[in-house]
């Protein structure tokens, strides 16, 4: 094999001394408590907050209303990252975040300063519409990046690309809206018990259809716009820092300016509104749905060409780039563990997916010269974990490619046929217990 492009190898020599403990607020449970904390306590607050504008039975009222269409988004932002999943710590952080925190920082900060401009300007109505088509946009926008920018440096090997950039934001502000629907719903209802008006009629009804029905995607896709600018300075290099900070500042500035013309469209005229939804909010959700789903076929792409230098050292089949490169490949295979081994081996199977595309991904930021100085370290660990689970793997992965072979003639594999009990194209050896593949095309 022709000599690979040179990665980062691990460090060699003296580190500088012995090591020392990690202080008590260097401690993971310490940092794990701090923030539990902090997001406890600003869901507390914000719940006092709501439910005092509310009432009891407002808040109830959009608390059932407001919690329809959070289940849906997050789906959609987890078949998104259905080719690397990431964990869904990261996703329950980022929807608490959302809110919690950020809904907090934003009734508070929108709170002062429309109630500062209103004292300063002697004009309520104007300080409104100053702070919903200024203040609002950039407070929110600001709180909701701050939980893509935890993610980003601190878990920083599960943000590797856009796709987790456009999940992070998007779990974020669907936890922000959920918040916000809550208040808006709650005071409607409030409004109507006042008036008396129920019904199609009623102003919570209004308010359903056009932040729940209408308009349900608004601030996941704000945010995503940051979460894109973060995406792609996770692309680039650890020596391009400029980019690495003003592509993260520009999605946001992006994010702030599409929702102050959101939150300016009433402004527009009596079809504002509409024109602004029709014209502008639509064709900008389909433009971003299509290059988010864009570069989700370009991961699988990159999956399939990436793996078979691991092919050729033994970790892997001939046909395994090619069915991890295939969501369709990969449901058939773990569908295969699940009725031969299990929930236990479909976990597995999942799991080998999962630590496959990291590889890749990985073994593309080094060809790039984008990697980190841990990769050697970092590829070994899912060399390691991938070994780990080939017995599962192996068999429904080989099961999944020939399913692949037979519908390309027309035909369903038999019900009774499975993958042959000598099959053994991973070793260079009969042992099936032998130790890892000693070739490594890295070195050779």
């Amino acid at each position: 094999m022709a000599t690979c492009p040179p990665y980062p190898t691990q460090p060699t020599g003296p580190t500088g001394g012995a090591l020392r403990h990690a202080h008590w607020w260097q401690k993971r449970w310490v940092r794990y408590g701090a923030l539990s904390t902090l997001l406890a306590l600003s869901g507390l607050v914000i719940l006092a907050l709501v439910r005092e504008q509310t009432g009891t039975e407002g808040f109830l009222v959009g608390l059932g209303l407001a919690v329809l269409p959070v289940p849906l988004l997050v789906a959609a932002f987890r078949w998104l990252d259905r080719v690397e999943p990431g964990p869904w710590r990261n996703l329950l952080f980022s929807f608490a975040w959302g809110a919690c925190a950020a809904a907090l920082i934003a009734i508070v900060a929108n709170s002062f300063a429309t109630r500062w401009i209103a004292t300063a300007t002697a004009d309520p109505s104007h300080a409104d519409t100053l702070g919903a088509t200024v203040i609002a946009p950039v407070v929110e926008e600001m709180a909701k990046a701050a939980a893509v920018l935890l993610v980003f440096l601190f878990r920083r090997r599960d943000f590797t690309g856009i796709v987790d950039g456009v999940v992070i934001a998007g779990v974020t502000a669907t936890g922000f809206a959920f918040t916000e629907n809550i208040l808006y719903l709650g005071t409607a209802f409030g409004t109507d018990q006042l008036s008396g008006d129920s019904g199609i009629a009623s102003v919570t009804a209004a308010t359903f259809f056009v932040r729940v029905i209408m308009s349900p995607f608004a601030h996941p896709l704000f945010t995503v716009l940051t979460g894109i600018g973060f995406g792609i300075a996770a692309l680039s290099g650890d020596r391009q820092h400029v980019r690495r900070v003003l592509l993260p500042l520009l999605g946001l500035l992006l994010a702030m300016g599409m929702h102050a013309m959101w939150n300016g469209s009433s402004a527009f005229g009596e079809y504002g509104f509409f024109a602004v939804y029709a014209a502008f909010m639509v064709p900008a959700f389909g433009l971003l749905t299509w290059l988010v789903i864009w570069t989700r076929q370009r991961e699988l792409r990159t999956v399939r060409e990436e793996l078979p230098a691991y092919v050729a050292a033994g970790w892997l089949a001939p046909g395994e780039p090619f069915a991890l490169g295939s969501m369709r490949d990969r449901r058939v295979a773990r569908q295969y563990a699940r009725q031969r081994g299990g929930r236990d081996a479909a976990r597995a199977v999942a799991q080998y997916e999962a630590y496959a595309t990291s590889l890749a991904f990985l073994r593309h930021r080094g060809r790039r010269g984008r990697a980190g100085a841990d990769f050697v370290v970092r590829e070994r660990e899912l060399l390691h974990e991938l070994w780990g689970r080939r017995e599962s793997a192996r068999p429904a992965l080989q099961h999944a490619v020939a399913a692949r072979a037979w519908a390309a003639y027309g035909y369903a594999p038999p019900a009774h046929w499975q993958p042959p009990a000598t099959w053994q194209p991973y070793g260079h050896g009969s042992q099936p217990t032998a130790p890892y593949p000693v070739y490594n095309p890295y070195r050779s």
